[in-house]
């Protein structure tokens, strides 16, 4: 796991990268029925990596990130004092035993899996900010993703994001739980305008928030030799452009080197 600090500055930048490797014979298809009819099988590899950057704004970040050989995750965490920070690593060590799991589970287990880890993490979250005054109003955002018997399920809760790169384009893969975002949806604003709007680091649903619905977004999505995947807090989708993104991710083969970009 690689642990930061966090405080959804526009500097602080957290990132996981990752892609997977074709190891064996393998076929395209694009839902699982078909999948399971056909009888070439998916044997794929991921390989992750997570680094962080604080920025030049803040001295330290309050994000957690986990990069590893089926599961990677990322939460942005906020609050006052150490809040942030408590909270995106207690999210993070949930979601960590899907990792630790060694037994074969399909695609709907794993789903499953995700959807009870995230809530399981925002009661703990909850749960400890009534017993410890100092950590009131902390909360944590969620972008994990895992690869599962030729698919990738992907979670999603706040404004963090996840991107999937494949065949050198670039799509947007989660959408924001923030303000700004139901001002777009709404036909208030533009999304070129979200970008400075003065409140578009109000972020709508976080684990930790005592009103809101902790059910992630789940997402299914068959998986393809050499995809790539970037999960990152607000602190660098909040500053690049997606075709800068994009152009990283298409230049640089290295998931280490990519993420330090």
């Amino acid at each position: 796991m690689k642990q930061i600090n966090s405080n959804n500055e526009e500097e602080i930048q957290t990132a996981v990268t990752g892609q997977i490797e074709k190891i064996s014979s393998i076929t395209d298809k694009n839902d699982i029925k078909e999948n399971r009819a056909n009888s070439v099988e998916k044997i794929l590899f991921m390989y992750a990596t997570a680094v962080s950057d604080v920025g030049t704004v803040r001295s330290n970040n309050q994000d957690s990130a986990f990069a590893g050989e089926h599961l990677a995750a990322i939460c942005d965490g906020m609050g006052g004092h150490a809040g942030g920070d408590t909270a995106s690593t207690i999210a993070i060590r949930s979601l960590a035993h899907i990792e630790q799991d060694s037994r074969p589970h399909d695609v709907k287990t794993v789903s499953s899996m995700m959807e009870t880890s995230i809530m399981a993490a925002h009661d703990a979250i909850v749960g400890k900010a009534k017993r410890e005054r100092r950590l009131a109003g902390m909360g944590t955002t969620v972008t994990a993703v895992t690869l599962v018997r030729g698919y990738w399920v992907l979670a999603h809760l706040g404004d963090s994001r996840a991107y999937l790169l494949r065949d050198n384009h670039l799509m947007r893969m989660t959408t924001d739980h923030s303000y700004v975002q139901h001002l777009i949806d709404t036909g208030h604003i533009t999304p070129e305008e979200a970008r400075n709007h003065p409140q578009r680091n109000v972020v709508m649903r976080v684990l930790g928030d005592f009103d809101i619905d902790p059910r992630p977004d789940i997402a299914l999505r068959s998986a393809h030799p050499s995809d790539r995947w970037l999960l990152c807090s607000d602190g660098l989708c909040g500053v690049l452009e997606d075709s800068t993104i994009q152009d990283v991710m298409s230049s640089i083969s290295n998931q280490e080197e990519c993420a330090q970009k």
